[in-house]
């Protein structure tokens, strides 16, 4: 048996005094009683509270004793909304086509005030006045084969707006989705139509409508169409890629779509230069253009816009068969349209060439480019 050194009864003597102060605890909480001060002292105590003194003049803040109040989760991070594209002006059909209306329906309606009865003499006076109105010699007959066997004058009006209304709203829709971008338009048409012009008036458009625009100076013959175009980008505030004067007009496409590619532009719309329909060469050149822009980009044109002066009458309606032989036109623009009588070209673009009119000038502002509307269009014509 190992000696009893100092250090194991010291040991000894702890864990019996354990012993005896739990044992003591027992007997004390049996009985209801507080343990002695002396077992107390053996217990660990609870953690001590660590008071921390506010400095002078500090608020105190009160503790609430409720459960913590999780604070609500943020708000998603929505993206702005778009902004409000100002609607061009309204269009006013009536005085647009005031001139057309008094070569066509004026006449009408001063021939056949106070007649009895629509006889073959008066049916004889409405078709001069009709073939006289450059509606085109196959819609003029038309027009006059839904007039025959009538008997009143009353219904030549009535009669005329419907057949009329059906003819612009049987040319298939020229309306091009923006499937893809840049959307490319090449548009073409004979010196002096109003090409530029009808340029600038469409790049605004766009801009208003918030698309990213670049418009060609593809007329490189002329440094002052080039210059005119420039004018124009600049009051739609869109950009403008030019090239040197008699520089090659497919170069300067290319370089356009290539410069609108890199700079996620929407919208690419080429000038070329004025064309007869019969000069060969400068529609060969309309061809090469289409062939270039393909280089860059497979699907341009994707709309090819023919620009006609409405001041030329029945002649657009030959220049509009040749440009859509040459290049593949999807759509025209008529321009000058508050400024001549010749406005029922409209109706022999229709029914001869088989185009639908997509744009018409009513004015010199850069907002006087309306969508074309064929009811608006024979209503402000034709109704009283």
């Amino acid at each position: 048996m190992p000696a009893l050194t100092p250090e194991i009864l010291w040991i000894g003597g702890g864990a019996l005094a354990a012993l005896l102060a739990a044992l003591v605890l027992v007997i004390a909480f049996s009985r209801g009683r507080k343990p002695h001060a002396a077992a107390r002292a053996q217990l660990p105590g609870p953690p001590r509270s660590v008071v921390l003194t506010p400095p002078e003049g500090a608020v105190p803040v009160p503790v609430s004793t409720t459960a913590p109040v999780v604070p609500a989760a943020p708000e998603p991070v929505r993206a702005p909304p778009e902004p409000v594209v100002a609607p061009p002006p309204a269009t006013n059909w009536r005085d647009g086509l005031r001139r057309t209306r008094g070569a066509l329906t004026g006449k009408l309606e001063s021939l056949l005030r106070g007649k009895p009865a629509l006889d073959a003499q008066t049916l004889e006076e409405v078709e001069t006045i009709l073939y006289g109105a450059d509606l085109g010699v196959r819609t003029a007959e038309s027009l006059l084969g839904a007039l025959r066997g009538l008997g009143s004058p009353d219904e030549v009006q009535p009669v005329l707006a419907a057949r009329a209304r059906a003819l612009l709203e049987g040319v298939p829709s020229a309306v091009v989705p923006m499937t893809e971008t840049p959307h490319v338009i090449l548009v073409v048409g004979v010196n002096g139509s109003g090409k530029t012009t009808s340029i600038g008036k469409l790049a605004a458009r766009y801009a208003r409508a918030g698309k990213r625009v670049i418009v060609a100076a593809g007329d490189t013959y002329r440094a002052a169409a080039i210059e005119q175009l420039a004018v124009w980008a600049e009051r739609a505030g869109v950009e403008i890629v030019r090239g040197e004067t008699g520089g090659d007009p497919a170069s300067v496409a290319f370089d356009a779509l290539k410069t609108a590619r890199a700079r996620d532009v929407d919208v690419v719309l080429v000038d070329t230069a004025g064309r007869l329909q019969t000069d060969q060469g400068l529609m060969d050149e309309l061809a090469k253009i289409q062939r270039v822009m393909r280089k860059e980009l497979q699907s341009a044109p994707h709309e090819v816009l023919l620009v006609l002066d409405g001041n030329t009458g029945q002649n657009a309606i030959r220049q509009a068969q040749e440009f859509k032989k040459a290049v593949s036109v999807s759509g025209i623009v008529l321009t000058k349209l508050d400024g001549t009588a010749r406005g029922g070209v409209v109706l022999g673009i229709a029914q001869e060439v088989g185009l639908p009119v997509r744009y018409v000038g009513l004015g010199e502002s850069i907002d006087d480019l309306a969508d074309f509307d064929a009811r608006a269009f024979v209503t402000a014509l034709f109704e009283p």
